[in-house]
């Protein structure tokens, strides 16, 4: 077996533990790997994640458009892949990336800029701690 073939095979193991959604897709949550702030949220399919683990650079797939993007390609906000993780259930992966320029298709630095939802947040007195 070559090389090529061995780090196939890696791939197509390590990824048989994603557990994709009845579209076949998977939700990837993307996080700058130095200072963990999440940057946005995508969509994969088996061959998405598997460009992404495979090329350096992160790869979705557009519901809207029915293919395949990759970060970057037109506005040069590429998002380079130093990580990957598969949370506890399989549904749903963590690509920790370095981000070159904004995130968002808006121009802010990430997806999560806009709409604060203002949330009620419990204080350490009523979860019981003081």
């Amino acid at each position: 077996m070559s090389d090529t073939d061995a780090s196939a095979r890696d791939v197509a193991d390590r990824m048989e533990r994603v557990a994709f959604n009845a579209d076949g897709l998977v939700a990837a949550i993307v996080q700058q790997h130095d200072t963990l702030e999440v940057l946005m949220l995508g969509w994969m399919d088996a061959e998405a994640l598997r460009r992404t683990l495979t090329s350096g650079r992160v790869t979705f797939w557009s519901r809207s458009r029915g293919e395949y993007w990759r970060k970057g390609d037109t506005s040069g906000n590429v998002q380079l892949v130093r990580g990957a993780r598969l949370d506890c259930d399989g549904d749903a992966v963590l690509v920790s990336v370095e981000q070159v320029g904004p995130a968002c298709h808006t121009g802010t630095r990430t997806c999560f800029d806009s709409d604060d939802l203002v949330p009620a947040v419990v204080d350490d007195e009523r979860r019981g701690r003081s």
